[in-house]
């Protein structure tokens, strides 16, 4: 069992973790792809999204908002039409309307208490500042894809995390939900890490790739992590 009196920071992914971003991509891309006459599940859907995002990322660095862009033109491409301007910026135009899960906002609030909190993200500053506003809490270090001009899975992120946050590798617990751009490489890197399964029970990785990780603890929300943290108590 962790020991969470060891860490002095908690490090989040965001979307996928705090931000209910399946619900956001479902509700950018069915309609698209309605308009084209394709009715796939959402299990169909958030697979596509998940190979075509993992591909767009992999080459040479671009924002987040072309590589959203680059999804939507993938799909098309694959399932044989070609997107209009606005349906190509789809996935971007909807990112400011992603909500958090209803346990996210309570839970950092709690967790600020007592120790330093930090988000590292597959984002543009610009589109975190829009998903902020409903984070409802001051982050001591905003980690992105941007400044780092590399996406997770990349260690290159996380060590410069690590730097920025100030704290030893071991005195950091990383929280999140995508096994494949946060839980296998924070572990390489020397932090503990949460998988926070938001998928519990659920068939399938949604939108993210799988990936053979081993965290030190799987979790279904926050909730539970401040509940056994005793955080607040």
């Amino acid at each position: 069992m962790i020991n969470f009196k060891n860490y002095k920071a908690l490090s989040f992914d965001c979307y996928g973790t705090l931000i209910d971003w399946e619900s956001g991509i479902l509700g950018a891309l069915r309609p698209v792809l309605l308009t084209h006459a394709i009715h796939l599940s959402d299990d169909e859907i958030l697979e596509l999204y998940s190979g075509m995002e993992t591909e767009a990322e992999e080459g040479e660095y671009v924002e987040y908002r072309e590589v959203l862009n680059q999804v939507v033109r993938k799909i098309g491409e694959r399932l044989g039409f070609v997107p209009t301007p606005g349906e190509l910026d789809c996935l971007a135009k909807s990112l400011k309307g992603w909500k958090p899960f209803p346990d996210t906002v309570r839970a950092l609030q709690t967790l600020k208490q007592s120790l330093r909190l930090a988000v590292i993200s597959n984002i543009d500053d610009d589109l975190f500042a829009l998903s902020a506003k409903y984070l409802k809490v001051e982050f001591d270090r905003v980690i992105t894809a941007e400044q780092a001009k590399a996406y997770k899975p990349s260690l290159h992120i996380f060590k410069l995390a690590v730097a920025r946050i100030g704290v030893a590798p071991e005195r950091i617990l990383h929280v999140a939900q995508s096994t494949y751009h946060d839980i296998r490489p924070a572990k390489t890197m020397g932090l503990s890490t949460v998988w926070l399964n938001r998928r519990t029970g659920k068939k399938g990785f949604g939108a993210t790739p799988s990936a053979s990780a081993r965290p030190d603890l799987e979790l279904p929300d926050l909730k539970t992590l401040v509940s056994i943290m005793g955080v607040g108590q």
